[in-house]
């Protein structure tokens, strides 16, 4: 079957509008797990004091909040997203900060319109993976930079590296009868493979290019918890199950739980993980 990039956006828009608030409500988890990965992205895109900043599919804002941190109000941060519902709760989380530096607006990560040269740094937090044009997106962002302004993608590195969240789709590929993702296809470990994301930034047209792996596990107090997290927040998951019945559905996500339950010990949970940063540089 081909592949139809149209769809697969709707139906990823579709997705985070329907689990934008536990999403949300899991922000304390994702800042333990990708915000010490993300404070090594903004330093590797020079993100300071009054910087402007972009983020690219922002969720609900919580690596716009590190950036509109470190700016200050001297500073801008912009935070958009494909789904209403996140970029709302962004908007209520930086009201709710006290920011009015910071905002949020509904934007196609993959077009994003936002004048010329205007930023000193664009920002996506595992959101380039999951754009069909990979490449063309990151020309988009750099149409958006000041000459000499970095664009910066924080990316999951491949399966055997983040088994928290491979374990649990190869589990659901399998009861779901779904055969292994396409070469070229986006998804989450669509630019994990070593050399793929740096690629993709220089057929962009950047330079200076480079990238840093870092160990970023998931900490929580059981199997069981990361199962509701990976149930409650990511909706691809659910799509990939939505042709099975209840019973089925419950038979996967048992076998999930239990394939997660090798990473509890000691009365904890640390699910492998690990995050590629990478940042280039806009040269005009």
């Amino acid at each position: 079957m081909q592949f139809d990039a149209d769809a697969f956006k709707a139906s990823t828009m579709e997705q985070w509008n329907a689990v934008a608030n536990q999403w949300n409500r899991w922000g304390p988890l994702l800042d333990t797990w990708l915000g010490p990965a993300t404070e090594t992205l903004l330093d590797m895109c020079l993100v300071e004091s009054g910087s402007n900043v972009l983020h690219v599919a922002g969720g609900s804002g919580q690596d716009a909040l590190q950036s509109a941190a470190r700016v200050g109000p001297t500073g801008r941060v912009v935070s958009t997203d494909i789904s209403e519902e996140l970029t709302t709760l962004a908007a209520s989380n930086f009201e709710a900060a006290g920011l009015a530096h910071a905002s949020a607006e509904v934007m196609d990560g993959e077009r994003p319109e936002t004048g010329k040269h205007q930023y000193d740094a664009v920002i996506s937090r595992v959101g380039l993976i999951y754009f069909p044009d990979q490449i063309g997106s990151v020309r988009k962002q750099m149409a958006a930079l000041k000459p000499g302004g970095r664009v910066g993608a924080l990316v999951y590195a491949t399966p055997q590296e983040c088994r928290f969240f491979s374990d649990p789709v190869t589990v659901i590929r399998k009861h779901a009868g779904l055969p292994p993702p396409a070469p070229g296809v986006p998804g989450p470990f669509s630019l994990g493979q070593p050399g793929v994301i740096e690629d993709v930034f220089e057929q962009a047209g950047l330079s200076d290019i480079q990238s840093r792996k870092i160990e970023a596990p998931v900490m929580l107090e059981s199997a069981k918890e990361c199962l509701r997290f990976e149930q409650e927040s990511f909706g691809a998951l659910h799509q990939m199950l939505s042709d099975l019945d209840e019973s089925a559905k419950e038979a996967a996500w048992s076998e999930v739980e239990s394939a997660l339950g090798q990473f509890e010990k000691n009365g904890r949970f640390t699910g492998p993980c690990v995050m590629i940063a990478a940042s280039g540089v806009y040269a005009a």
